[in-house]
């Protein structure tokens, strides 16, 4: 059994360790790992990375396809990964920067907000070109997405093809482990249900040995933020109930609570990925070199690699998936009837089983109604950026921005258009020409069902 594994954006972060994770399947007895990429310099390395883990954990019967040209190892792929970055770091500045002007203070803003809302207009268009690539060339593929802004890529990918899809990201398990750690109790003795939209998903319940934690969860926000620590999803907790699966800086631009004056930023938000101003426009570009450079000296043999499995969720599914070894993953899928008390053409982050059957979704149920609340605003925003692109609607893609909590919060909607106006002026180079052209027009739609047609990237 021999599967091909092909995974776009090989540049990225992830390359190496969701490989390595691949390799450290048991029973997978060969195969062929496709990168692809358009910067070919960052492709030679990573390809020259990929040798060396082959080498290093004594996998000689795995070959390696490489090609700036999707459309050349895309063909007889079995699972198909996208870690796509449109853009690199040429636009954070501006989709930080320019909302700034007008009090829109950002910590991440890849998510939602300005700069969720720009980078999907820079990402998805090309995703649904590698979606319809998938369907001509490898149309039994698993597609699994882990770039951001992952529910607006999901919907977006779940209303262009019809092969099974899944958004992956690593904040419920990883939120699960934290919580257990806190609260003292031993993970896998630690019971619990998460639901909701990705970022913005709900912990409902949280046991140990069939004693409800949440109580004790509770009081120990409430005496942390008494004593002065700083925590939006502490005040969460002890205000709403609940905590939700993003980091403190992340959640703080989901809701229209904490970002909208100085004095609550001091109050409930931290430095760095805690809610610290500028945060990822500030630090992304200097990461990348980063990783640029331990990519490098990896490939040279300068630095160690490391070779034990994460806990990504792609390996579990492959591994699922091909030997019929079940396994539950959490992921962006179709909201058909998971959660009722959200929107139901929208994408929700729930269980989901996976064996050779491919993915099965698993029913959560309601969710509190102030915790849906919340989610409910998000995907408003979710559902017009996608609108926005299928149907080449520049309009849906303001009114995408002026319905996002925090810009809501803190300006009026005329200012949200000329901020919006400002950041596709700014962004031209790298989004659709429908939505860089004169205020008020719209592009040519195409035809009903169809996807606007992307530029070619990866």
């Amino acid at each position: 059994m021999r599967p091909k594994f092909t995974l776009l954006g090989a540049g990225s972060g992830f390359t190496q360790k969701l490989f390595t994770d691949i390799l450290n399947i048991e029973g997978i007895d060969g195969g062929t790992i496709g990168l692809i990429d358009i910067d070919g310099k960052r492709l030679d390395i990573t390809v020259r990375v990929m040798e060396r883990v082959l080498a290093v954990m004594k996998k000689s019967t795995w070959r390696i396809e490489s090609s700036t040209d999707r459309r050349k190892v895309m063909p007889g792929t079995d699972y198909l990964i996208s870690t796509i970055e449109v853009s690199g770091t040429k636009c954070v500045r501006h989709d930080n920067d320019i909302p700034l002007k007008y009090g829109i203070d950002q910590c991440i803003g890849d998510t939602i907000g300005p700069g969720g809302i720009m980078k999907a207009m820079r990402t998805l268009p090309p995703f649904i070109g590698i979606l319809e690539d998938a369907k001509a060339l490898c149309p039994r593929a698993l597609i699994m997405n882990y770039t951001n802004p992952m529910s607006i890529m999901s919907l977006g990918a779940v209303r262009t093809t019809n092969q099974p899809y899944v958004g992956l990201c690593h904040s419920v398990q990883g939120n699960s482990k934290g919580l257990a750690k806190m609260l003292g109790v031993p993970y896998d003795e630690f019971t619990w249900r998460c639901g909701g939209v990705n970022h913005m998903a709900w912990f409902t319940q949280l046991q140990w040995r069939g004693k409800d934690l949440y109580p004790k969860l509770r009081r120990m926000m409430a005496e942390r933020l008494a004593a002065g620590q700083k925590s939006t999803r502490f005040e969460m907790v002890t205000q709403f109930g609940y905590y939700p699966t993003e980091s403190d800086g992340h959640f703080s631009e989901y809701v229209p609570y904490f970002r909208k004056r100085k004095d609550l930023i001091k109050k409930f938000c931290g430095d760095g990925y805690g809610g610290g101003t500028s945060f990822y426009a500030d630090n992304w570009p200097t990461w990348r070199k980063g990783t640029d450079k331990r990519r490098a000296a990896m490939a040279a043999g300068r630095v160690e690699i490391p070779t034990q499995r994460s806990h990504e969720y792609a390996s579990d599914i492959v591994e699922a998936h091909l030997f019929d070894r079940a396994r539950t993953i959490y992921a962006s899928v179709p909201n058909t009837g998971l959660i009722p008390n959200l929107p139901q053409t929208g994408v929700v982050e729930v269980a989901v089983l996976v064996d050779k059957r491919g993915f099965q979704p698993v029913y959560f149920g309601p969710l509190p109604e102030q915790c849906a609340a919340m989610c409910r605003s998000n995907m408003a925003v979710f559902e017009l950026a996608v609108q926005g692109v299928l149907a080449r609607d520049r309009e849906a893609v303001i009114h995408a921005m002026m319905l996002d909590p925090l810009s809501a919060a803190v300006c009026s909607p005329s200012e949200i258009r000329q901020m919006a106006e400002e950041l596709f002026k700014a962004e031209r180079r790298y989004i659709p020409a429908w939505l860089a052209g004169k205020p008020g027009t719209r592009g040519r739609k195409p035809a009903c069902g169809a996807a606007a047609k992307p530029r070619r990237v990866a």
